[in-house]
């Protein structure tokens, strides 16, 4: 309120207005008298002023609602008197709810709006710019709207400009009657005239409609202008970006308006038009300047999108794409890497790449058929086979299909919200499976890849006449009885392949219907004539679920067969928790047969089923004070068995069942290692099992499932240790209770939905190690094994008593014969030798295990001073390994301590004393020499100097001896697998040449393992020495570059790269092995990763001039098609680099890169390439290519170990590391920090990365600091990429809203629009004039 006797503002424009009214003055003539009686208003007020827009605005609506008050209004706008987007924010309160009465003042409000709110230039230099917006958000109340406190004007702005958009959009609907079609009809603007029933008494005039539908049709294209305009749509693009549910309700009523308005067919412009704006798909971003020639790689070619135009690439295919799906399905083959998170991967992959799904699914299909087609006859030996390798193309892909798609669907949904309507939901699944379905067909078009292998002939034959069956129209035979079929009897052969079994996967995780059999060359033919008789009795599993007995021979046959449902398998485990004894472990029998290997349709339930049997219930009458687990002893020792060999192992470890199958496994190993061996069961088959028995197959497979055989020497590297040093006993309970925390995505996964609720049937309490005292006091024993030499025996403890006891079983014989002492400071030992069964300790195993460290290293230091004959060590430790198989575990881990300590002397392996490797060490050199052919690795020679044999450390001698002591059969398979690659770990660790000297040993004793063995011993080459490493990840850039040609493959990519695995049985023989298989085999052993990955640093850079020298210089000039092809070329350098790294170092060496790696690298003074490349290069194009493949690099590395959503856990990591780098950046654009390498380099590295962050990673540049941001838009803006610049901002989330809301007022507008500006003020007139002329004013009466 004024003080008495003081004129207000609104007392000012009401009698100047009122007088100019009067006397009908120019206008700009009032706009003088206006601004004068402002100013000597004893109410100063600052111009433009707020309370004269609310005045002149109160003022016209409605009591003075003529033409020349109009005009007063524009003149006060144009030279600023009042705010001009105030003044619309209050007509747009005013005239659109009364639009049908006064359509000439919509008419002129539109007009306005075309006039003024495009004008924003100046807005940013405007002090009262804050003060207006502030006005702007009481009048249309913004903050309500968007339920967001903020007083920051950028945002405001986005805002006013979208609820002005969304109004007309609304305001549209109405007029033409369609408001009713939107299902959001409570939004917050939804405009319906306030006057439709006040003059209905009124005749109107046939202008009046005319002027109407004019202003719909004007409307919607005022619409289109602000959808199109730089600086608004850019500003609405924010709302889009940070305010989506308010976008999608936007786009669906705008959709509505295009699909049904007769006004936008009367439009200058198409509806498509108005579509294209609207929608998700915004143009390629562009850098703001014109091309100066064709030497800027970065105008020719987008980085970003560098999928479209892999097509100009003749080299190229579809595979070089996902390279790195390719190395992590081999590289998971390799029995170490559990639970991959294979879903998140090819998300990761589809961002980075652009991919449609389509291609993403095929990309899937592909490459696992290749990984299939790789080892498709493997090599016999103690390492994951063809089993594993099934699993992965048959049950884990298309379980990550799945996942994939009903993941899309969710968010597709989200999305949508409630505009979504039942029919599109159907809409939006079929889409995702129609990408499925044509990714399936065009599989077809690889033959060569969908080859099955021998051992799974008959189950493709089979599923591609279950489909000729059912497009014969025999339904029910190819369902109900199809696993009593005898193919022989069929009346046409039906061949299958590799996609037969991978339909028929997807047809039962229900992502594909049975029409799949009708697809175009899907089938040969059709049946016209069925068998005339179907075997009805035969057992199957059928016959099973119709109700036939469990008998043996029912057993028989459902071992062999594998189940095709996830009912059968529900009745086998039914009988298995209720059924008689015998029928528990016939049940566990079949669960651990052909279901569990081949029965890839419900693998995953298999394994499930499995784990939780290990866990069996109490039963409801058991009041015992043991555990109930002993009850179950013999089922439980059937699935131990029967899951314990290496296959059977991984495919657990990639359902991701390790951590759920371990914790089942430690209560069966703490309560049997608790019982002595006299405490036995008999087997239906009549065999008896101890305690001790069923202790040494749980405690056995339990360390197989974390990496107990890994060398004793844990490394890593950063902030994070490697993935090997974390799978402890400790850090597998912590995983598997981290299943039974509530998620918010455990339901929308139906992985992790699964391993929940397997996690929950063991326990639903979270397990720790303190639950099982005996095995966490035999861990911390192994521990301090390796830490330190062995102490603290004391004289007569219960441990020196056991230690006695073992010595006296396993060297009884010689201790009597020579009266010895092999434990220093004890009585002689005496009796009939190790044949006594009296003589074997009746104690529980965990005594025993306490013990066995004491008796090795007694053992061996008797060996070693000559009172142990090498023969008597290796007899006598088998003697102990034979009485309790789980000893093995404890012996493995002494020596593989002592060999690391190198305290004992070296023995000559002369074929007296120790066995000789003489007869075979110059085969397995020579056949080593064959594998590493083609990398130029030097081989040192392996004959020893002069007449002298060659030698191992005592520790390692003792073990090898103790090894070759088993036989390869069935029934030591699974000690072996646990002794076997502790063998060739520790062995590798040891000098040169240990580990040849080893495999010439085995290769005596193993013949069938020869391959294995002498590729074991190839790989240990590159571990002895950096260079020969080095060089070996040279053969892989020159390999999937295609860089130098080579006997496996002169086009590079994927199968340059890894080749046909270890390719024996490609061969003939053995043969060079591709570099990339050779470098997955080895590099987990490999200690210093950070020099490693510097090393693949340095190798990615170097790269990029060979790419240019190769592929740019031909002799001939360049053009956009040799370019195209070497910047894919360059991606694939960069896959490969990202990829290597990734798999060699985990998260800890990704930190650092871009942490340390990258900015010191930047930092230093590199000398230009000043070598003409030739071939018409312009200079910095090298340069160039090279910040591309930085980028992309760098890119790729970050979304390998965090993701490119915050799905997974190391995605809590990221914003730090992300914030370091872009401080860093935001740095060197600053001035602060000088980069030492190319100008060209810098450039292209940051546009690069921030185009590939905007375009695939928005979650990242959520993470960054805002001010950050800010520093680096900047950098670019000045580079003339303010395209990319805004993208950044934008991207930063509600708190960058601000901060790129000035950025875009800070741009200039396009040169027509000032053109436009000029031609709109003349346009206001002509519309006031033609209103006047034509409707004589009746219009706005």
């Amino acid at each position: 309120m004024a003080p008495p006797g003081q004129r207000t503002v609104w007392d000012c424009v009401n009698e100047q207005t009122k007088l100019a009214q009067e006397k009908g003055i120019d206008p700009i003539l009032w706009a003088a008298q206006l601004s004068a009686s402002l100013n000597a208003a004893s109410e100063r007020s600052d111009l433009p002023s707020s309370e004269a827009a609310e005045a002149l605005v109160s003022y016209i609506c409605w009591d003075n609602n003529v033409p020349i008050l109009w005009k007063f209004l524009e003149k006060a706008m144009t030279l600023k008197l009042v705010p001009p987007l105030l003044v619309l924010a209050l007509l747009a309160d005013r005239v659109l709810p009364s639009r049908r009465s006064q359509p000439a003042a919509y008419r002129l409000f539109l007009e306005l709006l075309k006039r003024h709110a495009f004008c924003t230039s100046d807005l940013i230099t405007d002090p009262h710019y804050q003060k207006a917006m502030k006005s702007i958000d009481s009048v249309l109340h913004l903050s309500e709207i968007f339920d967001l406190k903020t007083s920051e004007p950028g945002i405001l702005l986005a805002e006013f400009i979208f609820v002005t958009v969304s109004l007309l959009v609304d305001a549209s609907l109405s007029d033409e009657g369609l408001s009713e079609l939107s299902q959001d009809r409570k939004s917050k603007w939804l405009i319906d005239s306030r006057e439709m029933e006040i003059d209905v008494h009124e005749k109107r005039t046939e202008y009046h409609e005319k002027l109407q539908s004019l202003n719909t049709v004007m409307g919607i294209e005022v619409i289109i202008e602000f959808l199109s305009n730089k600086v608004t749509s850019r500003l609405l693009h924010l709302v889009r970006q940070n305010m989506p549910s308010h976008w999608q309700g936007f786009v669906h009523r705008v959709q509505i308006l295009v699909a049904n308005s007769s006004a936008m067919k009367s439009s200058k412009f198409l509806p498509e038009v108005l579509l294209q704006l609207i929608s998700d798909r915004r143009p390629a971003l562009s850098h703001d300047g014109k091309a100066n020639s064709l030497s800027k790689s970065d105008v020719i070619l987008d980085f970003g999108s560098l999928a479209s135009f892999t097509g100009l690439c003749h080299g190229a295919s579809l595979s070089t794409l996902w390279l790195p799906l390719d190395l992590v399905l081999e590289d998971a083959m390799d029995g170490y890497q559990g639970g991959v998170k294979f879903s998140g991967l090819t998300k990761t992959l589809k961002a980075i790449n652009s991919s449609t799904w389509h291609d993403t699914f095929l990309a899937l299909w592909v490459a696992a058929l290749r990984l299939v087609q790789r080892e498709r006859d493997p090599i016999e030996g103690p390492i994951p086979r063809l089993d594993t390798r099934l699993c992965m193309s048959l049950s884990i892909v298309p379980l990550v299909v799945a996942n994939l798609i009903e993941h899309e669907d969710m968010l597709l949904k989200q999305e949508n919200g409630s505009s979504t309507s039942r029919w599109k939901d159907k809409e939006i699944i079929r889409s995702h499976r129609a990408d499925l379905i044509t990714s399936l067909q065009v599989l077809g078009d690889f033959p060569g890849l969908l080859a099955p292998p021998k051992c799974v002939v008959s189950a493709a034959n089979q599923a591609a006449t279950k489909a000729m069956l059912f497009v014969s129209g025999s339904v029910n035979v190819g369902n109900a009885h199809f696993d009593v079929f005898n193919m022989k009897d069929m009346p046409v052969s039906c061949t299958g392949n590799m996609r037969h079994l991978i339909v028929e996967a997807c047809i039962t995780r229900n992502m594909l219907d049975t029409s799949a059999y009708s697809w175009p060359g899907y089938v040969d033919g059709r049946i016209s004539q069925m068998p005339h008789s179907l075997p009805t009795e035969m057992p199957s599993w059928s016959s099973f679920l119709n109700g036939s007995p469990l008998n043996a021979a029912m057993v028989n046959a459902l071992v062999s067969l594998p189940a095709s449902s996830l009912a059968e398998l529900e009745k086998i485990f039914e009988i298995a928790i209720k059924g008689s004894e015998d029928e528990k472990i016939s049940a566990a029998t079949v669960l651990c047969g052909a279901s569990l290997t081949r029965g890839w349709n419900v693998q995953e339930h298999t394994v499930q089923f499995i784990t939780r049997l290990l866990s069996p219930p109490v039963p409801a009458d058991y009041s015992g004070t043991e555990s109930h687990l002993i009850g179950y002893a013999p089922m439980l020792n059937v699935l131990i068995v029967g899951i314990g060999s290496v296959d059977c192992i991984q495919i657990f470890s990639l359902h991701g069942m390790v951590p759920q199958l371990a914790c089942s496994i430690m209560p069966v190993c703490e309560e049997f290692g608790s019982y002595t061996p006299n405490v036995s069961w008999k087997l239906p088959t009549g065999e008896d099992i101890s305690a001790h028995c069923v202790f040494s197959n749980a405690f056995t497979l339990l360390l197989k499932l974390w990496r107990f055989n890994h060398a004793p020497i844990e490394h890593g590297v950063g902030d994070v240790p490697t993935v090997g040093s974390q799978l402890t006993p400790e850090y597998l309970l912590l995983v598997r209770n981290s299943h039974l925390v509530p998620s918010e995505n455990v339901h929308r996964d139906r992985n992790k939905k699964r391993l929940s609720e397997v996690s929950k049937s063991s326990s639903s309490k979270p397990v720790f190690v303190d639950s099982f005292p005996k095995l966490k006091v035999w861990h911390r024993q192994h521990q301090r094994c390796i830490a330190a030499t062995l102490s603290g025996l004391i004289h007569g403890s219960s441990v020196h008593r056991t230690v006695e006891s073992l010595l006296n079983m396993m060297f009884g014989k010689v201790s009597n014969r020579g009266g010895q002492n092999l434990n220093s400071g004890t009585s002689s030992s005496s009796g009939a030798g190790s044949e006594d069964s009296s003589l074997r300790p009746m104690l529980p195993a965990w005594d025993i295990l306490e013990a066995v460290p004491y008796v090795v290293d007694a053992a061996l230091t008797a060996c070693s001073h000559g009172r142990l004959s090498p023969r008597e060590l290796a007899t006598g430790l088998k003697d102990l390994a034979d009485f309790l198989p789980a000893s093995l575990a404890p012996i493995v881990s002494y020596f593989s301590a002592e060999v690391s300590r190198g305290v004992w002397k070296p023995v000559f392996m002369n074929g007296m004393d120790w066995p000789s490797p003489a007869a075979n060490l110059s085969n397995v050199e020579e056949y080593m020499k064959k594998i590493l052919a083609t990398t130029s690795v030097d081989i040192p020679s392996l004959a020893p100097g002069g007449s002298s044999p060659a030698t191992l450390p005592l520790p390692l001698a003792a073990f090898v001896s103790l090894t070759i002591t088993y036989k390869i059969d069935k029934a030591s398979e699974r000690f072996l697998n646990l002794a076997g690659p502790a063998l060739e770990c520790l062995a590798a660790g040891c000098p040169w040449p240990c580990m040849p000297i080893v495999t010439s040993l085995w290769t005596q004793k193993a013949k069938r393992w020869f391959d294995f063995l002498v590729f074991s011993a190839s790989r240990t080459v590159f571990l002895h020495d950096r260079d020969a490493v080095v060089q070996l990840l040279r053969n892989c850039f020159s390999a999937t570059l295609g860089l130098n040609a080579t006997p496996i493959s002169n086009d590079g990519g994927v199968g340059a790269l890894l080749g046909h695995g270890f390719g024996s049985h490609f061969y003939g023989g053995i043969s060079p092995v591709a570099p990339g298989i050779l470098y997955l085999r080895m590099h987990r052993s490999l200690r210093d990763t950070a020099f490693v990955s510097e090393e693949i640093f340095s190798l990615l850079v170097h790269s990029i001039t060979e790419i240019s020298r190769n592929g740019l210089s031909n002799g001939k000039r360049y053009n956009q098609a040799s370019l195209a092809r070497a910047m894919a070329r360059v991606k694939l350098a960069a896959s490969l680099s990202a990829s290597l790294v990734w798999l060699t170092g985990g998260l800890g060496v990704v930190h650092l890169l871009i942490k340390e790696i990258l900015p010191s690298w930047f930092l230093i003074v590199h000398r230009p390439d000043h070598e003409p490349v030739g071939g018409g290069l312009p200079s910095g194009l090298v340069a160039e290519l090279r910040g591309h493949a930085l980028a992309h690099f760098i890119v790729l590395c970050g979304s390998l170990a965090w993701g490119v959503d915050s799905a997974s856990s190391a995605s809590r990591r990221r914003p730090r590391i992300l914030r370091s780098h872009m401080a860093f950046i935001a740095s060197a654009m600053d001035g602060k920090v000088a980069v030492g390498c190319e100008s060209e380099t810098w450039r292209t590295y940051v546009s690069g990365l921030v185009s590939l962050m905007v375009r695939c990673l928005p979650e990242w540049v959520k993470e960054m600091e805002v001010e950050a941001l800010k520093t680096v838009s900047e950098g670019l803006r000045q580079w003339r990429k303010e395209e990319l610049a805004f993208e950044l901002l934008a991207m930063g989330g509600i708190r960058a809203m601000a901060p790129a809301s000035d950025f875009v007022l800070h741009l200039r507008s396009f040169r027509h629009h000032h053109h436009h500006h000029h031609l709109m003020t003349l346009s206001f007139f002509c519309v006031l004039s033609e209103i006047q002329r034509v409707a004589e004013f009746s219009c706005f009466e």
